[in-house]
């Protein structure tokens, strides 16, 4: 993978301290008493990749560690959004025994949540190689986690739809229906939130030959069957629109459907499971030096 885009940009350093302070706090909460029977000297550790995998989570981590033992010594053998194998040794650490074992499972949740996420991206966009389709994540998010995860979406090679509500207008049929017509209801989001991209959803062709004349950022194509999204694809390729508003499938895509999808050529993919039915990675962390 390139760093290209800002896909390896994380959220800003305080969001990841905040994600971790609270996550440290929910775990030791007064303190670890296992941890306490453990004699606190200098002591070294591993990283352990358990299944093929792409690595996410590296800041938070790191994180983790580091609010727990600042002079811990973190050395990384993998790049965020490397593939790696299973059974490759990801990270070796040197620090304070007590500290180590503290912030295993907190620092692991972290790293394996996210790269999860960013494996079963990397499988969706492997799917679709070589059709024009992007894949896009959703809002269905670990709540607290949003910028975390859309992180991890980046890390394996999808975009990013809106990060909330506050970012993009979304008009659906409850807009539409309130404002009268689908163009009243464009005319009347233009007006309201001038320089926020603006989303269509439409149910059928006629609905979307209006969204293309009244002018929209994308248009959503929901529930078309094979050959009604393959016309609503040509009717958008055509003049006098000639592709400039993109077309999105949503709902219902999974790794075995995507890809005939991809390619009646769509230009994007939202795929809610991205960050809702998220795998975790088997990582584990073990004291002592690594195998080998």
């Amino acid at each position: 993978m390139t760093a290209d885009d800002n896909r390896f940009a994380p959220p800003p350093a305080a969001i990841v301290e905040a994600d971790v302070a609270r996550a440290l706090a929910e775990d030791l909460g007064t303190g670890d008493v296992t941890a306490a029977l453990l004699p606190d000297h200098d002591d070294i550790a591993y990283l352990l990749c358990k299944e093929d995998a792409v690595v996410c989570g590296r800041p938070w981590f790191d994180a983790c560690h580091h609010a727990l033992d600042p002079r811990v010594k973190i050395d990384w053998r993998v790049a965020e959004g490397d593939r790696v194998a299973k059974g490759t040794v990801l990270a070796t650490l040197a620090g304070r025994a007590r500290s180590l074992v503290s912030a295993e499972r907190t620092s692991l949740n972290f790293m394996q949540t996210l790269s999860g996420v960013a494996t079963v991206t990397a499988a969706y966009v492997e799917a679709v190689r070589g059709t024009r389709a992007k894949i896009l994540d959703t809002r269905k998010t670990i709540p607290g986690l949003r910028l975390a995860e859309k992180y991890a979406v980046r890390v394996g090679g999808g975009s990013n739809h809106r990060i909330g509500l506050f970012d993009a207008v979304m008009l659906k049929e409850n807009h539409i229906r309130a404002a009268g017509s689908l163009t009243a209801a464009i005319d009347k989001a233009r007006e309201a939130q001038p320089t926020l991209p603006l989303i269509v959803e439409v149910e059928t062709l006629v609905q979307l030959r209006e969204a293309l004349q009244a002018g929209c950022t994308r248009i959503l194509i929901d529930d078309f069957d094979a050959a009604t999204r393959r016309e609503a694809v040509r009717i958008a390729a055509e003049a006098p629109f000639n592709g400039s508003i993109p077309l999105e499938v949503s709902g219902g895509v999974d790794l075995t459907s995507i890809r005939p999808v991809a390619e009646d050529g769509v230009d994007c993919i939202s795929i809610g499971a991205l960050t809702k039915h998220v795998h975790a990675i088997d990582l584990s962390l073990k004291l002592g030096p690594p195998p080998g």
